[in-house]
């Protein structure tokens, strides 16, 4: 009863999926016909801004699913153990700067640090890697650099913001779970694949690939999804009358963050378009605030870590950016000084 309650949900995600890919490539037709005319235009908005975000996520999905199969497949427990500093607070710093080297988005990077922890990561130092990668990577830093040419101290302080954010949950996030498992049990979640592969370091690699991209694929649809819905029908303009509020319009642009999901290697160009109506220190918690949790990466964490972590992570992370972009703010960002 289970395999087939399973079965009829991904089958359904999936042929929702393909009717919004027909309605995007043939929405105009649809739109001239006469039995559609009374379809609300805002339909067709949701159903492009979903497959948007999905076409933008898709590669990075890929990316990051492959990853966590080599992982599996060739990464031993040992070697993550010997990569690690032994103490539990220092291992954070290189944790939280492993993005320089493995530039991975937020999109990415949740299967990857499930098999990391798996093999032996701990959990607290996967988090930080998890929250940092997204945002301290070359290419965030290049595109948050060009997005805004008139601030270009923006990016090295959302690298800061980032690097320190990253930590301090981290940190947190040991204290709260330490000695415990923050994974939700997925042994033995696609046992009929292994017996075939052994020793064959290549078909388990793409058979583990596989299961993670039909898994997490789930997740980022149904986020996409609410996603779209969210910027379809919540008003922009409703957030303008706070916009210069220091002490509010960080929280506002952290939820504006949060709804619209934008891929972390893009969103400095949406944060870049608000420059004349927010302040620095919200655009700054929207940067970095929106790589680390947003909805489609909160359905991916609910199917890979336990529901009191990603609740934790859901706390957590929102008052340690507010605190730390308000401090530099406060600070730096006033005068230019990064």
């Amino acid at each position: 009863m289970l395999i087939m309650k399973r079965i009829i949900r991904d089958w359904t995600i999936f042929l929702l999926f393909c009717t919004f890919v027909f309605l995007f490539l043939f929405a105009e037709e649809i739109r001239n016909n006469s039995i559609f005319t009374r379809i609300p235009s805002s339909f067709f908005n949701v159903n492009t801004i979903f497959l948007s975000i999905i076409l933008e996520a898709i590669p990075f999905i890929l990316l990051g699913v492959f990853v966590s199969a080599i992982i599996q497949s060739f990464v031993s427990e040992n070697t993550i153990q010997k990569l690690l500093p032994r103490n539990a607070y220092l291992a954070v710093i290189p944790a939280a700067l492993l993005g320089i080297i493995f530039p991975i988005c937020e999109c990415a990077i949740v299967p990857v640090i499930s098999r990391l922890i798996k093999k032996g990561m701990p959990p607290h130092v996967g988090i930080v890697f998890m929250l940092s990668a997204p945002i301290i990577n070359p290419v965030v830093y290049a595109s948050t650099y060009f997005a805004f040419k008139s601030t270009p101290y923006m990016a090295n302080a959302r690298m800061l913001v980032g690097f320190i954010s990253s930590i301090v949950i981290g940190l947190i996030v040991f204290r709260l779970f330490k000695g415990e498992n923050i994974l939700k049990n997925q042994a033995d979640k696609h046992p009929h694949h292994h017996h075939h592969t052994k020793g064959n370091k290549f078909l388990e690699t793409l058979y583990h690939a596989s299961d993670e991209l039909f898994d997490t694929g789930k997740y980022l649809f149904i986020g996409a999804f609410l996603a779209s819905l969210f910027q379809t029908f919540f008003d922009r303009n409703a957030l303008l009358s706070v916009g210069t509020n220091t002490a509010l319009a960080p929280g506002v642009m952290m939820g504006f963050a949060y709804v619209l999901s934008v891929c972390s290697s893009a969103d400095a160009f949406v944060a870049s378009s608000f420059g004349s109506t927010f302040t620095e220190g919200a655009l700054l918690a929207f940067l970095v605030f929106g790589p680390m949790i947003d909805i489609k990466n909160t359905l991916m964490l609910f199917a890979y870590f336990k529901k009191k972590v990603v609740l934790s992570l859901l706390i957590v992370t929102p008052i340690v950016i507010y605190i730390t972009v308000s401090v530099f703010q406060l600070i730096f960002l006033r005068g230019g000084a990064l």
